[in-house]
């Protein structure tokens, strides 16, 4: 069983930052592909990120390209999400999730397990 525990949310003017944090439960971390999905109020579950175990590929959804960076410190058991240049639109629960055999890697079924999630919301 892996556990996965979100911080770094908060309230950020736009424009602004923030850091994510995600860390895990289990001696296996380096071989699980991590990503970050988000919900916002009345809308679909959407990929953000996601980078893979001991691969160093990473994957954006085309909204965060140039604005997010997803990185991951496999000592620590902790990945990470750097948010830049952040807007309202950004505004939603944004969840870490983690698996062994991520493909498709933007497709949220795939993930066996999800954080409780970290609000993020984006003051205009």
């Amino acid at each position: 069983q892996v556990q996965l525990v979100e911080s770094g949310g908060g309230l950020v003017q736009a424009g602004g930052s923030l850091r994510l944090s995600c860390t895990t439960s289990g001696r296996t971390f380096s071989s699980y592909t991590m990503a970050w999905f988000r919900q916002a109020p009345g809308k679909e579950r959407e990929f953000v990120a996601a980078h893979g175990g001991r691969a160093i590929s990473t994957y954006y959804a085309d909204f965060v390209k140039g604005r997010f960076t997803i990185s991951r410190d496999n000592a620590q058991n902790t990945v990470y999400l750097r948010m830049n240049s952040l807007t309202p639109e950004d505004t939603a629960i944004y969840y870490c999730v983690a698996a062994k055999v991520a493909i498709p890697v933007m497709r949220a079924s795939t993930y066996d397990y999800w954080g409780q999630g970290t609000q993020v919301t984006v003051s205009s």
